[in-house]
């Protein structure tokens, strides 16, 4: 837990055992950081500031979905940041903020041990070296809110920036027919929308919290203002996801529409291929028919002429004078009749 203390001349480093008397005091602005909500912050928090133990839980806790619980003398808020990981996966960078009258208690939720440590730390670190460096003055704790929650949008806004890129190089390769591997292509094209939409969730989400925010009685004047902002400027990350997430899908479709066109192409080739094989089938089916009827033609005077020329010692048309003039004559007919069967047939 590190404890800050804010004035118009910077920042003050102070130890945890001074806290008390800081948040009842009059010095100036406490800021109170605290990277991993372990026993000893969960113990501040319920003892010192006194906050809800729903609220103080939730700071234990993770929490998927951006939230906002009102109190009689503070604001409890939950946001996300997005952060890349392997293969296109995102990560849900937890800040939760309770926002007081003088004080401001910035609690890092869990995170994914795949997540790098700095990456958690990332917008209050960057608040915490603009106040160093002069450049930041924040006299009240909306104030500073505000500071850490534009941090927050810018690295949402840096995020869609990151994926916008993916998706005008997608395209790229698909108008330029050099698309590579199609399921490794597919995959690439359905993490870049895996990106937009929790990006879009996370703007959507927190410019409905903080929409919800702004009719809290309980906000300062000069903090009305920087809430409306906030909520505005989340709005427009929302937007700016949904419409990359809509130039993603057209050229989604462009890709189907490619993939449809050459899959209706290999089809009609295939139907062309099997078309030509059917006919040449059907050729030689015709070849066989006549080969066939042919051969049962021949096959006529070669039973007959077969028959008649066993030399079985009783045969009865052995001795008969008309013998081999009838035998060719059953032959020849034998053969017309099988001829003209064929033919009425169209086998010939």
């Amino acid at each position: 837990m590190r404890v800050r203390l804010v004035t118009a001349d910077g920042v003050e480093d102070r130890r945890a055992e001074e806290l008390p008397a800081l948040v009842h005091g009059e010095e100036g602005l406490v800021w109170v950081d605290i990277p991993a909500c372990d026993e000893d912050a969960a113990h501040a928090l319920s003892e010192v500031f006194g906050f809800h133990p729903l609220a103080v839980r939730e700071c234990v806790e993770r929490n998927r979905v951006p939230k906002m619980h009102a109190y009689s003398d503070h604001v409890f808020v939950v946001l996300h940041t997005p952060e890349r990981g392997e293969r296109g996966h995102v990560h849900y960078v937890e800040l939760d903020q309770f926002v007081g009258r003088n004080y401001l208690v910035t609690v890092h939720g869990p995170v994914n041990p795949a997540v790098p440590p700095e990456a958690a730390l990332r917008e209050t670190g960057t608040v915490l070296r603009r106040i160093r460096a002069g450049r930041l003055r924040p006299s009240s704790s909306w104030e500073l809110s505000h500071a850490i929650v534009s941090a927050m949008i810018r690295t949402q806004e840096e995020f869609v920036e990151t994926v916008t890129k993916d998706v005008w190089r997608l395209e790229q390769r698909v108008t330029g027919g050099q698309v590579g591997d199609p399921e490794e292509f597919l995959n690439e094209l359905f993490r870049a929308r895996h990106g937009l939409l929790a990006v879009r969730t996370m703007g959507a989400l927190g410019a409905a919290t903080y929409g919800r925010m702004q009719a809290l009685t309980g906000i300062s004047p000069a903090g009305r203002p920087l809430v409306a902002d906030a909520a505005d400027r989340l709005a427009r990350v929302r937007d700016l996801a949904e419409g990359e997430q809509e130039y993603l899908h057209g050229v989604i479709e462009f890709y189907r529409t490619v993939l449809t066109i050459k899959s209706t192409l290999i089809g009609q080739a295939q139907n062309e291929e099997v078309k030509r094989l059917t006919e040449a089938s059907f050729a030689q089916n015709e070849e066989l028919k006549k080969i066939s009827a042919w051969a049962a033609i021949f096959f006529a005077p070669t039973f007959v002429g077969t028959v008649y020329g066993m030399n079985f010692e009783h045969m009865p048309e052995r001795h008969w004078v008309a013998g081999y003039p009838f035998a060719l004559a059953l032959m020849l007919l034998g053969s017309v009749v099988a001829y003209l069967l064929f033919k009425r047939r169209d086998w010939l």
